[in-house]
């Protein structure tokens, strides 16, 4: 896959919903349509079909893509320039087609089959609608017990609240499951093990659809089967699915790093370590803090009191050398065992929530998305 120089005049508008149409191909090779056609169904597109220039009006200016066989480039050099033209071909020999490329404004040249899995991609992603990804933040104990989980569903908890698409993703197998301390347990979806066969690439929406919707999130958590890991390439083909579909992902971390986490610590935006003020806490947490930041280059601190003499969230940050988000405060309900608790941060006014409301506001003008 090359990218060609083409000036452009019309970029395709964006569709209504976040959702756009499928593609345009422009072929008259039956072989070539069939192949194109059978690549537009793995990536979930119905694509619209022409010989030529299509004659309805703005039909090629509005197409989120358009693939042009290599036997129509003759019939579309008149067309406006626009963004999204791939010139199609099977010919690995065949070098005029770059020059044919330049004369339809092409910003891609590919060949069959070589570049499928690209053009799958590509057509996945016009089909979604792929605007802003989403905000993804990763939440990992500086020690065992340190309210991590808590902090995790509670920044969830939040976001949905507050409007935002959300997804809650449970990556520590051994935690118990996130979705027993969001009370749904028993809800219907898939978890953890359903996608360990996954390759390649996994549909945004698909994914959002088949997990549990909790407190008008999702979450994508562990059963209670005896698996303890899914491949990391099945990990990055799941977060990346969920980051196209814009909004939040709050991912809840363990304290060990292996190749799963590994991935999932490079699909971060943002990660918050929790901290105890505790002296031996510190001490446990430099250490985690050393191997997360070896992937990870934005992580910052969260403090949990009491503290004792000498020691406050300052200095443990100072301590611990990174950047300070605030003292997780302390959530008087959640330290009472009761099966109706509400979940961390659903008490919209109750000082979880408040930190986590101006957690989200601060990351989302920091990252330009607010």
């Amino acid at each position: 896959m090359t990218t060609v120089a083409g000036t452009v005049t019309h970029d395709p508008p964006p569709a209504a919903g976040g959702r756009q149409g499928g593609p345009l191909i422009v072929t008259e090779d039956s072989e070539l349509l069939d192949d194109l056609l059978r690549l537009c169904a793995a990536a979930g597109a119905t694509p619209e079909v022409h010989h030529g220039v299509p004659e309805r009006r703005g039909s090629w200016e509005a197409a989120p893509l358009v693939l042009v066989g290599d036997d129509a480039a003759r019939r579309v050099r008149g067309a406006a320039r626009r963004r999204g033209v791939v010139l199609v071909g099977k010919d690995q020999d065949d070098s005029g087609v770059w020059r044919r490329a330049v004369e339809i404004g092409a910003e891609h040249v590919l060949m069959l089959p070589d570049g499928e899995q690209w053009l799958v991609d590509r057509i996945a992603d016009v089909a979604e609608g792929v605007g802003r990804p989403a905000l993804t933040v990763g939440v990992i104990g500086g020690r065992g017990g340190a309210g991590a989980s808590t902090l995790a569903c509670a920044l969830a908890v939040t976001s949905a609240r507050e409007g935002l698409r959300t997804l809650l993703v449970d990556a520590d197998p051994l935690g118990g499951g996130l979705d027993v301390l969001l009370g749904g347990e028993t809800a219907d979806g898939l978890r953890w093990p359903a996608f360990a066969s996954s390759r390649g690439r996994v549909g945004g929406g698909a994914l959002e659809e088949s997990l549990p919707e909790l407190h008008s999130l999702r979450v994508l958590s562990w059963d209670r089967g005896d698996r303890i890991a899914v491949p990391p390439q099945a990990v990055r083909a799941v977060l990346a699915a969920a980051r196209r579909r814009g909004g939040t992902v709050v991912v809840d971390l363990p304290r060990r790093i292996d190749d799963g986490v590994a991935e999932v610590l490079t699909q971060l935006d943002i990660g918050v370590l929790v901290v105890p003020a505790e002296l031996r806490a510190v001490a446990a947490a430099g250490r985690v803090a050393s191997a997360v930041g070896m992937v990870l280059r934005d992580l910052r601190v969260a403090v949990r009191g009491p503290y004792p003499p000498g020691l406050d969230e300052r200095e443990v940050a100072r301590l611990l050398g990174l950047p300070l988000v605030g003292e997780v405060p302390v959530e008087p309900g959640l330290l009472r065992p009761d099966e109706d608790a509400a979940p961390p941060g659903a008490v919209p006014r109750g000082p979880l929530a408040r930190f986590c409301k101006e957690f989200w506001e601060r990351s989302l003008v920091e990252a330009g998305a607010a």
